[in-house]
């Protein structure tokens, strides 16, 4: 199903749609974040991605929670953005040989990373908002908070805790 075809007729397909949509991207970044771990040689960073790991399973956990409020099964539809992403934090990883340089590539792979769920949870709620799906609002601003969060922790590991410096140097 693309995202305008005509499989999408109402705001409650388009909302079922991108929840399908944010289901499969956590999933892949719960199926690539452990290999970006292992690249990592800063502490803080690695330790902040093995947390954000574990939110995630919990988000993950949630819109399975989302889905059942709205009657519906557990559905992943690919989500190219994601993919994307993924892809080109793949190949810049495999091209960085300074390992102080790959953490800050890292690091901006994993804020592209938080920069898309957050603006796919931001949609959601206010689909949700509109849909009168109240239930819903909760567990996905919960995904929102935690996204929005890991994004400010990479910011202070990069700028604060010197990642950004010592790639520069």
């Amino acid at each position: 199903m693309g995202l305008f075809t005509k499989d999408i007729k109402t705001m409650d397909d388009l909302f079922l749609h991108t929840l399908q949509d944010i289901y499969y991207a956590e999933n892949q970044i719960l199926k690539n974040l452990p290999k970006m771990i292992e690249k990592v040689t800063n502490r803080e960073l690695s330790g902040g991605l093995k947390n954000h790991l574990e939110e995630t399973k919990k988000q993950v956990e949630r819109l399975e929670q989302v889905f059942e409020k709205l009657g519906e099964k557990p559905k992943a539809t690919d989500c190219p953005a994601m993919d994307g992403i993924i892809k080109e934090a793949d190949e810049i990883a495999g091209n960085v040989a300074d390992k102080e340089v790959l953490d800050a590539a890292i690091i901006a792979a994993a804020q592209a990373v938080e920069h898309y769920e957050i603006t796919r949870y931001g949609t959601l709620i206010a689909w949700a908002e509109a849909l009168g799906h109240d239930e819903v609002v909760r567990l996905l601003t919960t995904n929102l908070n935690e996204e929005k969060a890991a994004d400010k922790k990479l910011t202070t590991v990069a700028e604060r805790k010197g990642v950004n410096q010592k790639a520069a140097s």
